[in-house]
């Protein structure tokens, strides 16, 4: 009695240890099977690409580089071509109006859904900027507001506002300064000047990695 005692002990001590340790290749290959590094670009808004860039001069450019970190993520946001001086506001946003290919999508409402104020961004006097925020990015940015009623809400894409209205009502491009956007500090910016596009398949901004079948993100 004693012996089969023994060896029943052993043998679930043995089923404990394997179990364990298979739980933990598990636990250890889903971390390894992030994505843990990600770079895309941002588009222009085409209405208003005149009065972003130098007139005859190359198309602006920027471009995201985020690093998933233990705690908070980085992420690198640096543009060319810009014309001197101008300044933006950046922010993460839950949709956004271009298509995968760049080109505006027909069926855009107007909205870009929750809106996270990221960062101030300002030109030099050779049209480049380069800034760095680090705060929760990769698969899990969201934002909720139980009193309005609102649901937790992704927000996967990265843009920028021109500043002062007025920037954007030059070189032929036309915003009605009379009526500002609210993305900046004093919520009387100008228009979407960059933004990133979704994923064709997923039809989810950049900032998820790790996509479902059913059009949401895994954190």
């Amino acid at each position: 009695m004693t012996r089969f005692a023994t060896i029943t002990r052993l043998s679930l001590t043995k089923l404990i240890l394997s179990t364990s340790a298979a739980l933990f290749l598990l636990a250890a290959q889903a971390v390894s099977a992030q994505v843990n590094l990600i770079q895309f670009d941002l588009h222009v808004n085409p209405k208003f690409a005149a009065c972003l860039g130098v007139a005859g001069g190359p198309a602006p450019t920027a471009h995201v580089t985020v690093k998933r970190g233990p705690r908070a993520d980085t992420l690198t946001i640096e543009a060319n071509n810009i014309r001197p001086h101008l300044a933006f506001d950046m922010f993460t946003i839950q949709r956004s109006n271009l298509l995968a290919n760049g080109s505006v999508d027909p069926n855009f409402g107007g909205s870009f859904g929750m809106a996270w104020y990221q960062s101030d961004l300002q030109a030099n006097g050779l049209g480049h900027f380069k800034a760095n925020i680090k705060t929760i990015l990769l698969d899990q940015i969201f934002g909720f507001d139980p009193d309005a009623g609102l649901a937790p809400t992704n927000t996967f894409h990265v843009g920028f506002w021109f500043n002062d209205p007025h920037d954007a009502n030059k070189n032929g491009c036309t915003f009605d300064v009379t009526h500002p956007t609210p993305f900046n500090g004093e919520h009387k910016a100008g228009p979407l000047a960059m933004i990133s596009v979704p994923d064709a398949q997923t039809d989810l901004g950049p900032l998820c990695t790790d996509p479902n079948n059913n059009g949401t993100c895994n954190p």
